[in-house]
């Protein structure tokens, strides 16, 4: 873990490089050594439908989501959710000075047992740490 889930409103495609932002943040959450590397997944959802503060179309968001399996403790969880919210804030930073754009982040805990998981990736990783 974890899983980060990105939804952007539409009209920032033109304006930002959302698969630019998925691997930033992806780069910063295999930083964090709390996090172990083989477990980040990073994905971006386009929202076309939406309507924001007085509903002009110019207004755009992004809204990030942080989804960690339980046991960490709160400054891990505090660490974790600054660290790519400021991520994030960097890099939308260009974006932001000439465009109206929310942005917002959250982490969530995930309960082991109504988690199952498997999965093969660390077995076709060159360095799975």
């Amino acid at each position: 873990m974890p899983h980060i889930h990105i939804e952007y409103s539409g009209n920032l495609e033109r304006v930002v490089d959302m698969a630019g932002l998925c691997d930033a943040l992806r780069q910063s959450a295999a930083g964090i050594s709390a996090l172990p590397m083989p477990g980040v997944r990073v994905r971006a959802i386009r929202v076309d439908h939406y309507s924001i503060a007085d509903g002009d179309q110019k207004h755009g968001f992004v809204d990030i989501s942080v989804r960690l399996r339980e046991g960490r403790q709160d400054d891990v969880k505090q660490d974790v959710i600054n660290k790519l919210f400021k991520t994030a804030q960097a890099f939308l930073a260009p974006a932001m000075k000439t465009h109206s754009i929310a942005l917002s982040s959250e982490l969530r805990e995930i309960d082991a047992q109504l988690s199952p998981k498997c999965g093969t990736i660390r077995d076709h990783l060159q360095d799975p740490k």
